[in-house]
């Protein structure tokens, strides 16, 4: 991870040096969260295009220079295995707490039957659901289940909330997705100090969750939209170029 100190007492440095203004801490962690999530949604269509080269043979497949590879490796942190909670009111399976942004690889296990069946379920849209549980050649089975996604109303306590939502033919006794889940808000926490001062607060502040490696883009981009802030086309230019050259750097 990125240690959210580091990046903004970086930018906070460049734009002393150059007495180009100063950035509150909430503007940085309003910044710092549009970037992680700009950084994030960017893995996708670069990832897609590297992929393309990898198709045509015309990409470095050595063991630490493979882009693919290294793209996805920059997904491990948002990875989780999670296991659903059956809704018998739905009939279909919710996820309590976590805010998914893919589903992944579903596992749904039937042991009530001799053997036990962790089977691989294929992920289908509602309307071809309907159809092939309809059909008595094509009806799933705990060998080869068939999935849908939709979201509905779940009644949980202390609340009632809107919720992603799996159903699942047949119905297995438990099911577990491997999900990308979607980015939390960093956040450059502080106490006050004696003069009024910013002092960082480590214990309850938020870090990045982007791998170290993107340290360097972090603040070039933040540092893009510092200047909109405190309205200097220069820090925009210069923090753009660089972001530019970056991202050819990285794709070339």
């Amino acid at each position: 991870m990125v240690n959210v100190n580091t990046v903004y007492t970086t930018i906070l440095y460049i734009l002393n040096k150059e007495q180009r203004g100063y950035i509150t801490p909430p503007e940085f962690n309003s910044l710092a969260e549009q970037v992680q999530e700009e950084i994030f949604q960017s893995y996708f269509p670069d990832g897609n295009q590297v992929n393309r080269q990898n198709q045509n043979n015309t990409q470095n497949d050595t063991e630490f220079f493979n882009m693919f590879k290294d793209t996805a490796y920059k997904l491990h942190p948002f990875e989780k295995d999670i296991p659903f909670v059956y809704d018998i009111a739905s009939e279909a399976f919710y996820n309590t707490t976590d805010a998914i942004y893919k589903l992944g690889e579903i596992i749904s296990t039937y042991n009530t039957t001799n053997p036990t069946y962790n089977s691989i379920t294929q992920l289908t849209s509602k309307s071809d659901y309907s159809k092939i549980t309809r059909s008595q050649l094509t009806s799933p089975t705990v060998s080869y289940p068939i999935a849908y996604t939709t979201n509905a109303v779940i009644q949980t306590v202390p609340a009632t909330l809107s919720r992603l939502i799996v159903k699942v033919s047949p119905t297995p006794n438990a099911l577990n997705i491997n999900c990308l889940l979607k980015p939390t808000a960093p956040s450059w926490s502080f106490i006050t100090g004696n003069l009024g001062q910013y002092l960082y607060d480590s214990t309850t502040s938020v870090q990045f969750q982007l791998d170290t490696s993107e340290q360097t883009n972090l603040i070039i981009r933040i540092l893009k939209y510092c200047g909109l802030i405190i309205n200097d086309p220069e820090i925009i230019n210069v923090a753009a170029q660089e972001a530019q050259q970056t991202s050819i750097n990285e794709k070339s």
